[in-house]
């Protein structure tokens, strides 16, 4: 599938990132809550080729091995992911979270094969066992900020084969910017505008993190992104925040 180029220049990484934010709302949720944004310029998009197939099937065995026939909900934290859904309303037997739903494709056949990032950054997402976003950054409208929906934000997708606006319900937890919702429920639908295509140069990649996951896990798994991304695309420049809890220590700056 091919889409439009968006020729639109990202602001600053560093910037960009330092304005990103968690409301005090989701925190009230789950305090244990961290999110790492890694932002990706210079990058090279394109069709799945063979590295991206190589790293995504090597993840696959990695999630297999982690998982042993269990089902993935079993798992310390897609499980914790079932609990912070039913907080806002949602049905975790409807609506998975994004690693949840990955994890459950592995068996017969693996994953789909999308693009070249995409296949990369899901990779990671099934070996660590935690949900990894990522979007389109030139595409985005100020930076990202996770709230608690209004109900009112517009949110594209598609319906029936074509494209349709619709919302969120109230008090959903929602990724958003400036011109709507990019990823509604936390982690389980991401909207069509910000999205990865074969024509993105500058991503921004979204680790949503629960306590029994550590810190330091997360940390491990940017790197693991880092290092998939500078495969495909050594000129990259890659930059990365910890957003958490006010009174948690472990975040930081970004850059």
């Amino acid at each position: 599938m091919t889409h439009p180029e968006n020729t639109s220049t990202p602001s600053d990484p560093c910037e960009w990132l330092a304005a990103a934010t968690v409301d005090a709302a989701v925190f009230e949720l789950r305090p244990d809550y961290r999110a790492l944004l890694l932002t990706a310029d210079g990058l090279r998009g394109g069709d799945s080729d063979a590295l991206s197939e190589r790293v995504l099937a090597d993840a696959e065995d990695t999630a297999r091995r982690q998982l042993a026939g269990q089902p993935p909900e079993q798992r310390p934290h897609p499980a914790a992911w079932r609990e912070a859904y039913r907080a806002f309303g949602a049905k975790p037997q409807r609506t998975r979270s994004s690693v949840e739903a990955l994890l459950r494709r592995l068996e017969p056949g693996g994953l789909p094969r999308v693009d070249r990032i995409t296949d990369v950054y899901n990779a990671v997402s099934i070996a660590h066992l935690l949900p990894i976003g990522g979007e389109d950054r030139a595409a985005y409208a100020g930076p990202p900020r996770l709230v608690r929906a209004e109900g009112s934000e517009p949110f594209d997708t598609t319906a029936g084969g074509g494209p349709v606006v619709e919302h969120p319900e109230a008090g959903e937890v929602v990724w958003r910017d400036d011109a709507g919702v990019t990823c509604r429920r936390w982690n389980w639908r991401q909207g069509i505008r910000t999205r990865i295509t074969t024509d993105t140069s500058s991503a921004v990649f979204i680790l949503d993190v629960l306590d029994p996951m550590t810190d330091e896990a997360v940390h491990a798994a940017a790197d693991a992104l880092t290092h998939a991304l500078l495969a495909l695309s050594p000129d990259a420049v890659i930059h990365r925040r910890l957003l958490t809890y006010p009174d948690r220590t472990g975040g930081g700056s970004p850059c």
